[in-house]
């Protein structure tokens, strides 16, 4: 007899093989992996022909654990997320990314229809996965899919991933409080830039790594 975790399994496998079938028909690359293991050697083998790689501030690529095999490769990191940057420092690196050779990223959610879905306070983040670098990878927890509409998707991320990523970046919001989302007004507030990414950006070689794990929020 197969156990629950197996069978759990199974229906995301088929679920994230679903997402990547869609995804491939709107013109991305697009690859199912059954482990972070196997996203991280993707990426790792994806960056062999990059000086640069920016890190857009995924909780999902941090989980990866590939930042320092690449600094380690000789590759120039350019993350803006280290608290011993200044400001002026962290936006540097923001408008470096956005024509790095390769730029690393997240997804906050994907239907199975294909489409990826984001939002962001300041659009460093999706500015780069549209137009810019190289090469982009998105890699993509099973926690990221909706079986739904673009409408569903971004009520997933509001109720999901704005809440813990305002608590994670100390921002004063309702909703870092309450873990829930009121569509605040707050100087802090994170839900500034929403992108909805259909069909593969004419110039831009998108990678999505849709992975049989749960990854950030």
């Amino acid at each position: 007899m197969e156990t629950t975790e197996s069978l759990v399994n199974w229906s995301y496998e088929q679920k994230c093989r679903k997402a990547v079938e869609s995804l491939e028909k709107n013109g991305f690359t697009a690859r199912y992996c059954a482990t972070s293991q196997s996203a991280a050697e993707y990426i790792i083998a994806g960056a062999t022909d990059s000086s640069t790689v920016g890190f857009g501030g995924s909780m999902s690529i941090t989980s990866l654990d590939v930042e320092k095999q690449l600094r380690d490769g000789g590759k120039e990191i350019l993350n803006h997320t280290s608290p011993a940057l200044s400001r002026d420092e962290k936006l540097a690196i923001m408008r470096r990314q956005l024509t790095c050779d390769l730029f690393l990223s997240g997804c906050n959610a994907l239907t199975l229809n294909g489409e990826l879905v984001n939002i962001d306070a300041t659009g460093n983040r999706v500015g780069a996965m549209l137009f810019g670098p190289q090469k982009v990878i998105v890699v993509v927890g099973r926690n990221k899919l909706v079986d739904g509409t673009v409408q569903d998707a971004i009520e997933r991320i509001k109720a999901w991933a704005t809440p813990p990523n305002s608590k994670r970046l100390n921002f004063k919001t309702p909703c870092s409080s309450t873990g829930l989302c009121s569509d605040c007004n707050s100087p802090d507030r994170l839900c500034r830039v929403t992108t909805i990414i259909d069909r593969k950006p004419r110039f831009t070689d998108l990678h999505v790594l849709v992975v049989n794990t749960e990854l950030g929020f």
